[in-house]
């Protein structure tokens, strides 16, 4: 446009930047043999990531590469969503042309949402987003599959929330294309609240993903420089001045040499305003009255507006632009039709300069110069840019419609983020605003079931306003806003009852999603407002919510008829998302109850197909979720954990966090009980990291603290029970939180010898009533509580109460369904801990329990019972004893496999006393493993009679001693007697002692001899 302008100050020589450039050479190079590619550059302002990025890009121009530039708008907050990724787009159809219409074809209605040129949009629809992220992770596939194409997208820090997740979206969806997507942001404008911090979180955990921190310039770089810009070296005294005021930001130092240039020796400006200001006051008057109209109108604006606005004919326009352009304070745009800033930094010295009425005038000829002529800039960009220059021109009856359009225009693209900011606006604006002028605005585009006006007029109402902010503050996440909004809406007075109703509704799933409450005090509420009306989606609704709600706290009868109720009403009414919600909820509740398993996951297995086929995305978060949760709760392990994955891929692309949180909770769950504890661990520690809401973190913690207590590691299971227990709260108890924890409590208190609080802990949960129907988490909760006291019943101190203790628990079992396979599996691990609680050993019970866990592939409860079952049958002696070796072997070996210390330690000790081999291992002979050695060890004595002089030290009976080590009681005296007289010990206390004195045992912190002690573990976790 302006042909060729001499530029001043900016070096044609590329100084340093060797390493970084290094990077992203690679990350071509990678990205040509079909691997895609991705590199954040940060660094503060002015240090360079603009000419790196453009020495990038002209490198890989030159290798062959296709490049295309995008930058992020500083009013991407405002509602201009997707705007980098629509500009980088267009470089690219500038540049294919037909070929990427080609690779468009067939979809050209969902990508015109991002590249207005494909044609018109299509409508919208409730998967659209998912699929608007998909087909545009699919056309970079297709474009690249006979070309390396550089996407480059500049000023990250600005950049809308929509362009955040399409970003990390194809940075997690790419897997074959060669394709390299790099990204710059100013890293000083970064603080903890900043909302790029979680993409950049995120980000850190991709391992494809490259990092480049640009550092300011050395002192040789200045000059280097310097030398650059003059043609010539400075002079020592005038490089250390320029590098001492820069500190090595390479901008600055432009900066001070055109000051220098233009006469500023010796008074360089003080602040770093003045001084970005000092090439501007330089410009002639008319050059500096177009650089203030172009700081107004953002980081690039169109020749033809700029035109409109500056209010001079077209040679004088011409003759400023030329000499902005030749100071190097403005530059053409790479689609040569309009200027931007050199450097952001000068246009926000710029606009920071004006005075208040002098920005808000510009603000208001902008907005009328659009209105005038809309054509001005394109289509997609006008409503949002029409908002923000009405709303900064301090206009509120033309904002206010302005604003309104902007966010339907924003909701069509599927930025939900950007019209929930843009519905905030039209809420700051509203009281400000004539009442003719609201009486004219239309609902916008009501989302979930909000039910028409039914009033006299069709206007926006207020309440309608509030409405359409819950809705669209729930669907970009920010639950807390939604919350308040919906407070708000119900302290208004006067309102229909059915739009009182959807916000009570509103208000339950928002108190329990934030732990806030149960919701059920809401949901009673709406009830009660829809009971006598016609039947609507919302009654629907609120029945399906209720019916949901019982499945969770309290799944009686109840649920069923409830659920019921819901699906036939959504289907009178045509609510398809309520009435699948509904039937998933049904569905689980026949599995869960065990009257009809097998029909109760089908019908769960068609919901999940037809979410799948429609892009039901109100069920999508629930459905695979669900589903495999309910495999899980009927042992059906292996196949909860491919449908968990499935949810998991669900989730990711329809960029539902929280969902993808849950299914990984699911995945650790299922590859918890399957005995892959590795992959289990990572599964939950990826749901914790992902989740955004309380719960799915609370679950990924107990998830955590089930590997943690099975391997042993207390601690770290009391950390993580005590988080989840923080976060769960008690405003929302549900019995697969509340027994959960419960039961892991009991495991660890039990684990550590702690058994008063385990039965604290356990009458706790008896005082607050086991739920109907909960059978998948009491039954665990009751095994778990019988092992407590069974591997209690020989300290006397726990002797006391301890028949209560286990008449509450039988009474807690009696009746309970064994209906599933799974659940008669604890059930009889619950009877064969009762027993041994009581003092039966009964192999019968434990050989019933083991085969019932045989068929279930739960590795770790098989082999817990395993090692009691052959503990019984040496206990009971007899033919019985010869039977014990195989599965005690089995036992060990699993225990082995998973990294179960506890349970290992056990077999191991329980093989060890009872002189058995354990797979791979001789019959014990020679001294007892553990005991001491050397000089000081009584060479005198057997590996039988060191045994029991370890039982000695910890106070055991002679009675007992025959017990724990499978011999008559006569022979455990005559073994005692015999130790004596070797120890020349008066009494077991002196032989103790001498024991202890010549450090034969190592006693741990509880008190029991080590080598050999029989050890406490967790019951069954998962």
């Amino acid at each position: 446009m302006l042909g060729d302008v001499q530029k001043t100050s900016v070096s044609p020589v590329f100084v340093g930047r060797t390493e970084e450039l290094g990077v992203l050479a690679d990350a071509l190079a990678r990205a040509a043999t079909g691997e895609p590619q991705s590199v954040l550059v940060g660094g503060e302002a002015g240090v360079g990531k603009t000419r790196l990025i453009d020495e990038f890009l002209a490198a890989a121009g030159a290798a062959g590469a296709v490049t295309a530039l995008g930058g992020c708008v500083e009013i991407g907050s405002d509602g201009l969503p997707f705007a980098p990724v629509s500009t980088a787009l267009r470089g690219l159809h500038r540049q294919l042309g037909d070929e990427l219409t080609r690779a468009a074809a067939g979809q050209e209605g969902e990508l015109a949402r991002l590249l207005p040129e494909l044609g018109e949009t299509a409508r919208e629809s409730e998967d659209g987003r998912a699929r608007l992220f998909e087909l545009t992770a699919r056309l970079l596939e297709r474009l690249t599959t006979d070309r390396t194409i550089v996407l480059a997208i500049e000023d990250l820090h600005w950049a809308d929330r929509s362009t955040r997740e399409l970003l990390s979206y194809l940075f997690r969806s790419l897997h074959t294309a060669r394709l390299v997507i790099v990204a710059t942001y100013r890293s000083d404008d970064i603080h903890r609240r900043h909302p790029l911090r979680p993409f950049l979180a995120e980000a850190d955990r991709m391992r494809a993903l490259g990092r480049v921190e640009l550092s300011r310039f050395t002192r040789d770089e200045v000059h280097a420089q310097l030398t650059g810009i003059s043609g010539s070296a400075p002079d020592h005294s005038l490089l250390d001045r320029v590098f001492e005021r820069s500190d090595g930001n390479a901008f600055f130092v432009e900066e001070l040499a055109a000051s220098i240039a233009g006469g500023c020796r010796s008074g360089l400006s003080d602040s770093l305003r003045e001084l970005l200001l000092v090439r501007i006051e330089a410009l002639g008057e008319d050059a500096q009255r177009v650089v203030r109209v172009a700081a107004v109108g953002g980081s690039t604006v169109e020749y033809a507006l700029l035109r409109a606005v500056a209010g001079l004919d077209e040679d004088a326009l011409i003759e400023a632009l030329r000499q902005a352009v030749g100071a190097s304070v403005l530059v053409p745009t790479s689609d040569g039709d309009g200027y931007r800033f050199r450097h952001s930094l000068a246009r926000e010295a710029v606009a920071d300069d004006l005075l208040p009425g002098e920005c808000s005038r510009l603000q208001r000829r902008y907005a009328e110069a659009l209105e005038a002529q809309p054509g001005l800039v394109r289509a997609d960009e006008l409503p949002a840019r029409l908002a923000l220059h009405w709303y900064h021109a301090h206009e509120p009856a033309k904002a206010l419609p302005a604003v309104l359009e902007a966010s339907v225009h924003a909701r069509r693209r599927y930025a939900y983020a950007e019209k929930l900011r843009l519905l905030e606006r039209a809420l700051e604006l509203w009281e400000d605003v004539p009442e003719e002028v609201r009486a004219v605005q239309r609902p916008l585009d009501f989302a979930d079931v909000y039910p028409a006006c039914g009033c006299d007029d069709d206007a926006l109402h207020y309440i309608d306003l509030l409405a359409e902010i819950v809705v669209a503050a729930n669907l970009s996440g920010d639950q807390e806003r939604a919350l308040a909004v919906a407070k708000k809406a119900l302290r208004k007075l006067e309102m229909d009852p059915l739009r009182g109703a959807w916000f009570w509704l509103q208000r339950s799933r928002l108190m329990t999603g934030l732990g806030r409450g149960d919701g059920r005090h809401e949901l009673d509420t709406a009830l009660g407002l829809v009971a006598d009306l016609p039947p609507s989606a919302v009654h629907a609704e609120v029945l399906a919510q209720l019916a949901g709600w019982g499945a969770l706290h309290d799944p009686g009868p109840e649920v069923r008829d409830t659920a019921e109720r819901a699906v036939a009403m959504a289907r009178a009414v045509g609510a398809e998302s309520t009435e699948l919600s509904a039937r998933l909820t049904l569905a689980a509740h026949q599995v869960d109850t065990g009257t009809d398993v097998e029909g109760g996951l089908t019908e769960m297995a068609e919901v999940c197909a037809r979410v799948v086929a429609g892009g039901v995305v109100g069920v999508v978060g629930r459905s695979h979720i669900n589903l495999a949760s309910a495999l899980q709760g009927v042992g059906r392990s292996a196949r909860a954990a491919e449908v968990a994955r499935e949810g998991i891929a669900l989730a990711d692309r329809y960029c539902l966090d929280d969902a993808r949180a849950w299914a990984r909770n699911n995945l650790a769950s299922a590859l918890f009980v399957l005995g892959h504890w590795d992959e289990a661990e990572r599964a939950a520690l990826e749901a914790r990291r992902e989740a955004r809401g309380i719960k799915p973190a609370a679950f990924a913690d107990l998830r955590l603290a089930a590997v943690a207590l099975s391997r042993g590691e207390l601690e770290r299971a009391e950390h993580l029970l005590t988080a989840a227990r923080e976060l769960f709260g008690t405003h929302d108890p549900q019995p697969q939180s509340t027994l959960v924890l419960a039961r892991y409590a009991i495991e660890l208190s039990a684990a550590r010898g702690q058994y008063a609080e385990a039965r604290a802990e356990l009458d706790r949960v008896l005082a607050e009533g086991l739920p109907r129907g909960a059978h998948r988490y009491v039954w665990p909760l009751l095994a778990a509580a019988a092992a407590a006291e069974a591997d209690a019943r020989e300290l006397p101190e726990t002797a006391a109460g301890r028949a209560a203790v286990l008449d509450g628990l039988r009474a807690a079992g009696e009746g309970r369904s064994r209906a599933i396979p799974l659940r008669r599996a604890f059930g009889l691990l619950f009877d064969a801990e009762l027993a041994r609680a009581e003092g039966v050993s009964d192999a019968g019970r434990w050989e019933a329990a083991v085969r019932a866990f045989e068929p279930l592939d739960r590795p770790l409860e098989l082999a817990r019972a395993r090692h009691r079952w052959a503990e019984a049958l040496l206990t009971e002696g007899g033919p019985g004893v010869e039977h014990a070796a195989g599965p005690l072997a089995r036992a060990h070996a699993e225990a082995v496999r998973l990294g179960a210390r506890p349970l290992r330690e056990a077999t191991a000790s329980l093989a060890r006393r009872a002189r058995l081999p354990l797979d791979g291992e001789a019959a014990p002979d020679g001294r007892a493993p553990g005991a001491a050695g050397g000089a000081d060890a009584p060479p005198r004595l057997t590996p039988r009679e060191h045994d029991v002089l370890r039982l000695v030290t910890l106070g055991r009976s002679n009675r007992q001693i025959a017990e724990e080590l499978f011999i008559s009681p006569k022979t455990a005296s005559v073994h005692v007697s015999n130790i004596l007289a070797k120890l020349g010990a008066a009494g077991r206390g002196e032989a103790a002692a001498t024991a202890h004195r010549l450090g034969l045992f190592d006693l741990g912190a509880a008190g029991s001899a080590v080598p050999g002690a029989p050890a406490v573990t967790p019951s069954a976790v998962g």
